[in-house]
């Protein structure tokens, strides 16, 4: 099971509030607030899209990028041992840890 949903190249989050009896969410990879509800799973959809194409609309109105520009670099925290273990890896490989990460990305999200 997921809680996210997908329309065009805009994902957005899924959750439930039992104090109101609603789902909500928002469109995530953006920079601004755009949230959407539901009183079922069928209306937070149709909610997600609506709000997805009254943003992409809106963009386009006002001339700016609706999705987040990314630099293309992050900071990654894992456990010393691990960071040991990938130097490691990587001089042996005859490359560098950041083109390691790259390449362990690419290889996990090839299937999307």
């Amino acid at each position: 099971m997921t809680d996210k949903l997908l329309h065009k190249e805009f994902i957005g989050t899924v959750h439930y509030s039992t104090n109101d009896s609603v789902f909500y969410g928002k469109i995530e990879g953006i920079n601004d607030l755009v949230t959407f509800e539901g009183e079922n799973v069928q209306d937070l959809k149709t909610s997600f899209e609506e709000a997805v194409d009254d943003y992409i609309e809106l963009c386009a109105e006002i001339d700016k990028e609706p999705l987040k520009s990314f630099k293309g670099s992050f900071n990654v925290r894992i456990t010393p041992k691990l960071h040991s273990k990938a130097f490691k890896f990587a001089s042996l490989k005859g490359t560098s840890l950041n083109q390691l990460v790259s390449e362990a990305i690419e290889e996990k999200i090839a299937s999307l």
